[in-house]
């Protein structure tokens, strides 16, 4: 199955929570959607017959040119062997959404990566800390405004 052909399914059933298509054809295509309805969208695409979207491969947190946020899920059906990618946007200030690790288990660390580089926060998380840096580390360094510390519990950080 085509990600147009995802798109008009998802459409039929989510409406105007599917919002729209973007990217060039045939690799690059995504589907925006309402970061509110995710998760409903994400079950939907695991279970549904016709999608079987069993592997979750890639999800990413990205601070686009305005300062505005998205994720973006790469889902793989190992059955159907087909693929999809579904982005969704997040406001600049005080970036959340809900997650998904209960959809797909391989999705903690994911978030929990975005969570410690980017700051966007997954509500409902069963363990949202920071994942690669220290637990006390300040800001977030993937955001634009990232400022480094210059030391760290008295040792000085060299860049």
């Amino acid at each position: 199955m085509e990600t147009l052909e995802i798109f008009d399914r998802l459409q039929a059933e989510f409406g105007a929570e599917i919002i729209d298509t973007g990217g060039a054809a045939p690799g690059d295509l995504f589907i925006s959607v309402n970061p509110e309805r995710i998760v409903d969208i994400c079950l939907y695409l695991r279970d549904s017959a016709e999608m079987k979207f069993d592997y979750m491969s890639s999800l990413s947190g990205v601070q686009n040119k305005d300062n505005s946020f998205a994720v973006v899920y790469h889902l793989y059906s190992v059955s159907l062997k087909h693929r999809v990618v579904i982005k969704t946007g997040l406001a600049e200030e005080n970036p959340k959404l809900p997650t998904v690790e209960r959809v797909w288990k391989c999705a903690d660390w994911h978030e929990r990566e975005a969570f410690d580089l980017l700051g966007i926060e997954f509500e409902g998380h069963h363990n949202m800390i920071r994942i690669l840096n220290p637990y006390d580390w300040e800001g977030f360094p993937l955001r634009k405004d990232y400022q480094g510390q210059e030391e760290y519990h008295g040792v000085r950080i060299p860049y």
